[in-house]
């Protein structure tokens, strides 16, 4: 199927993966990726056919209500889990200890939280990062310009304001899907 997602990826929809294309499920076998703008449905399907044409295997997590028959068996089957947003778990620690319980295990998040413009990122995933003691992997969902541009793995440090400086630097100026959100 990868050569069927490149043909889709890269010729019927012109995209292209810029900046560290060396990225593979050999050098980082646990990281924390996020995507952004998230700014529409569209950033789904995109972020699935890169993981096909990067050959990397990634999870996510998505609120249950998508979880259900028929189409919560294809979300799994991408490698999805459900969770449940009002719950009082603390889901920074429960997603943590899956990067303990696994030997591989990447997971891809919207630091937005929501596909609507936002003032500030949620700040779950840097958390997530630094008590599974894994990198921040970005890549971005520049729709202007057709690119995922994918970064080098960056650890969080215990500088949290400097930390989402270099984070917010590395996507000023990409547009999203709808660029009014992003």
């Amino acid at each position: 199927m990868q050569w069927l997602a490149k043909i889709i990826y890269f010729k019927v929809l012109g995209w292209q993966v810029v900046g560290n294309t060396n990225f593979s499920k050999d050098s980082v076998k646990k990281a924390v990726i996020i995507a952004v703008p998230h700014t529409s449905w569209h950033d789904f399907h995109i972020g699935v056919l890169l993981r096909s044409v990067a050959n990397l295997k990634t999870n996510f997590i998505g609120k249950k209500e998508l979880f259900v028959f028929p189409i919560g068996w294809f979300f799994r089957a991408l490698g999805g889990t459900p969770i449940n947003r009002i719950s009082n778990e603390n889901k920074v620690e429960s997603i943590a200890k899956l990067f303990q319980e696994r030997n591989e295990f990447r997971i891809t998040l919207a630091p937005e939280g929501t596909r609507k413009k936002v003032k500030e990122w949620r700040t779950g995933f840097y958390y997530i990062a630094k008590q599974a003691k894994v990198p921040i992997i970005m890549f971005t969902l520049d729709f202007e310009n057709k690119q995922n541009k994918i970064s080098e793995p960056f650890y969080p440090t215990n500088n949290v304001e400097a930390d989402f400086n270099y984070m917010h630097d590395f996507f000023k100026g990409v547009k999203g899907k709808k660029p009014d959100y992003s």
